[in-house]
């Protein structure tokens, strides 16, 4: 797996990613030095190569006279989601994505993901982007540091974490005669999952049924969503705060009890 860009791979070198540099034959010296140093301290293999071979390897000619050769990203089970938030003596969050087919926007998630807190990212083998070079250089390297799970069918996965005592909230505009709330309506002091949909359509009619509560971000301007990404982060955002504020808030509101 490659990936290119100089903050790219030298984020990559810091989390002990990379195996191999490849950097074009007259780059600028200072560049050439700062890599070179990452790279050794990285234990990573360091070679210069004609422009034209970076070129025709990325298929871009926009890669700034860099290249990073990385493992294909590991694949986690749900259960080291589970173990993570044990670790860390927290309270579980996940995030399911429903039909994520942009490789950025799903780099970008991930990246947020991590950065926010949670334990795990879940997707569906079929109906998302794979896990690919641009998914990894979206996510800065998060790819690595979170257990990245697919899942054969996400509906079934939400039902089992849900029988595990998750509370499941669905990322969703508000419909009219559809029941949403905000983020700070909600406890979040509990184990919890958010599902961000699709860019196009949102989320499945299955999975919109399979959430506890569907909750949406309240819209100020004349745009009346968020990008996918950028919802999935605020949304997580607001998860933290959440949990950080005093539980016994009156302000937000417990769901009744499951079945």
């Amino acid at each position: 797996m490659l990936i290119y860009g100089r903050n790219a791979v030298l984020e990559a070198l810091r989390e002990g990613q990379v195996t191999r540099v490849m950097v074009a034959k007259g780059i600028q010296p200072a560049a050439h030095k700062e890599l070179l140093g990452a790279a050794r301290r990285a234990g990573a293999e360091f070679e210069e190569v004609p422009r034209i071979q970076l070129d025709q390897a990325l298929r871009t000619t926009n890669h700034q006279g860099v290249a990073a050769e990385l493992p294909e990203v590991k694949v986690a089970e749900l259960e080291d989601a589970y173990a993570l938030a044990s670790q860390r003596h927290e309270r579980l969050l996940l995030v399911f994505l429903d039909q994520l087919t942009d490789p950025r926007n799903v780099g970008a998630i991930i990246r947020s993901a991590e950065a926010l807190g949670a334990h795990g990212v879940i997707m569906e083998e079929r109906r998302s982007a794979p896990l690919s070079a641009v998914v990894v250089k979206a996510s800065a390297g998060a790819t690595s540091l979170l257990p990245i799970i697919v899942v054969t069918n996400l509906v079934r996965t939400i039902e089992q974490v849900k029988e595990r005592g998750v509370w499941v909230y669905g990322a969703a505009p508000p419909t009219p005669g559809e029941p949403v709330t905000t983020p700070d309506l909600i406890d979040w002091d509990r184990d919890a999952a958010i599902v961000i949909g699709s860019e196009g359509t949102g989320m499945r009619r299955l999975v919109r049924e399979r959430c506890d509560e569907l909750v949406t971000l309240p819209m100020r301007g004349r745009i009346g969503s968020l990008n996918a990404s950028v919802a999935a982060g605020v949304l997580l955002y607001c998860v933290q705060q959440g949990r950080a504020a005093p539980s016994s808030s009156a302000a937000r509101r417990t769901p009744p009890p499951k079945d």
